[in-house]
């Protein structure tokens, strides 16, 4: 038989046999649907669906129990409602995509329908397809806002640029600090490095698209500073007013203040060896806060906090028991009673810029507010590097907000809303062995405001899946792990596809 035949006949017999599999696999999905298919008196009448009338209308009604649980609304399908579910879950409680099969099916029998329990991963691309759609909808507001932007840390070897948009009058309305119900994602790449033309460039697009800010909230970092110094020197007829975020901004002074001084570095040894000598004994009780080389200041307040109440213990009147922990505590941090007179003045000093933080974070920064900080620097010494600091930053401050002309508003000085948002973040994509920026950066979005049921189902019919790969595809370069797949993962003996023929020689 001629070799033409023989693959004449087999590609019939391939045609052939892919059908009967389609067949026979639409068939297994609509019985597999159709299981799960929840009966009819099971799911909750709809708005416009007339009231079945009842043989024994005067039959006594039997109670039922009122569900309290998730409720779904009219325009959102029962069968599709599951989705929904499993974005709040992750947007509201902030859980990891991993963990919410397993809640579903704890909390699977109180439902009034059954529900399938979905794959993490059909969880994952859900949340993203909510996130993207959400992303895409970013417009011009009409009235004033203020332009909230950090980088991530480094995560892998990437960082991610995220621009927050707040209302200019959203410390007024809401009289207290700003959280991310109240703000909305506007911004959001992703790059090996950021420097000064690169956020620059970034800002541009972003500004394009959603409109320009009547100012711009950062940290002290080199590269978002000269960023926005570069746009707005590209785009003068734009102006911005730049504002420092007063957290970072007191840290940095703290650390020109304490850092080289030598009764400063001494206690730091003190605490770092006796945390060591006390870490895995019964005295773990008393170990002090964490010490981080980055951003070590910002969290000194805890560290001076705990320094008073050691001081309080160990210099109890008469002598300690060998055995007590008043004992254990001086041999541990042996030497720390003689910088009494320097930690009594350090904790003052952090006790009152605590304060300094709490007024300006929760209230922000106005004609009322700026006299009652202006109160509290009073009380620092009036040599001090950090009084000094603080009064020049509240002056350059005040003159921006009669600048923008909102006498009844607050100027927002704080990033704290953004560091929320990485530390949320950070809790849901959990940890990798390749711990890196990747698709997940969607679920920013998602964190930022206050989403219904309703905004969520129709996001997901906005964006479909294809569309979802093919934004991650442009905009997110990709990650180590495909990048380890593509190159390691190849087998060097390839297998032939199916179908194909071989002619022999015989010898």
């Amino acid at each position: 038989m001629r070799i033409s035949k023989i693959e004449q006949s087999r590609k019939k017999w391939k045609t052939k046999a892919k059908e009967r599999a389609a067949k026979i696999r639409n068939l297994r999905k609509t019985a597999k649907r159709l299981k799960k298919k929840p009966p009819q008196d099971s799911l909750p009448p709809s708005d416009h669906e007339p009231s079945r009338s009842r043989p024994e209308e005067n039959a006594p009604r039997i109670s039922r129990p009122q569900n309290q649980g998730f409720k779904v609304t009219p325009e959102i399908n029962p069968l599709i409602a599951h989705r929904v579910l499993c974005v709040i879950m992750i947007i509201r409680g902030i859980t990891p995509f991993r963990s919410v099969p397993r809640m579903l099916e704890i909390f699977q029998p109180l439902l009034r329908w059954p529900m399938p329990i979905p794959h993490f991963t059909s969880v994952i691309h859900w949340t993203l397809r909510t996130g993207i759609a959400l992303f895409r909808q970013v417009s011009v507001w009409s009235q004033p806002w203020v332009a909230l932007l950090d980088c991530s840390i480094d995560i892998g070897t990437r960082k991610a640029l995220v621009v927050l948009r707040i209302p200019l009058q959203a410390l007024h309305h809401k009289q207290q600090a700003i959280g991310l119900q109240d703000c909305e994602c506007i911004g959001l790449e992703i790059a090996h490095g950021w420097n000064g033309p690169r956020v620059a460039e970034t800002l541009a697009r972003v500004f394009a698209r959603a409109g320009c800010p009547v100012a711009v909230l950062k940290d002290g970092g080199a590269d978002l500073r000269k960023g926005v110094e570069l746009f707005c020197g590209r785009h003068p007829e734009k102006p911005i007013f730049s504002i420092e975020d007063v957290g970072h901004y007191t840290a940095n002074l703290l650390k020109a203040q304490y850092a080289g001084k030598k009764s400063f570095t001494a206690f730091l040894k003190i605490v770092s060896a006796g945390a060591a000598l006390i870490r895995q004994t019964n005295l773990a009780w008393l170990m002090p806060p964490k010490l981080r080389a980055k951003g070590r200041f910002q969290g000194i307040t805890a560290l001076a906090l705990w320094s008073h109440k050691l001081l309080a213990l160990i210099a109890r009147k008469g002598k300690a028991g060998s055995v007590s922990d008043a004992c254990k505590a001086r041999k541990a941090f042996s030497g720390l009673a003689r910088l009494r007179p320097f930690l009594n003045r350090f904790c003052q000093v952090c006790a009152r810029v605590d304060l300094f933080l709490e007024l300006l974070k929760t209230k922000g920064l106005n004609e009322a507010t700026h006299k009652d900080a202006q109160d509290l620097l009073a009380k620092l010494p009036a040599r001090s590097l950090l009084r000094k600091g603080l009064a020049a930053w509240l002056e350059k401050h005040i003159l921006i907000f009669r600048a923008l002309g909102q006498e009844n508003g607050c100027l927002p000085v704080s990033s704290d809303p953004i560091e929320s948002l990485f530390g949320k973040f950070k809790t849901i994509i959990q940890r990798n062995p390749h711990a890196e920026l990747n698709r997940l950066i969607y679920v920013i979005p998602l964190l930022c405001g206050e989403h219904s049921e309703a905004v969520i189902h129709r996001a997901l019919h906005q964006c479909s899946h294809s569309e979802m790969l093919s934004m991650i595809e442009q905009t997110v370069p990709p990650t180590l792990r495909q990048t380890r797949k593509q190159n390691l993962d190849k087998s060097p003996f390839s297998v032939p596809k199916s179908g194909d023929s071989y002619v022999y020689d015989s010898g």
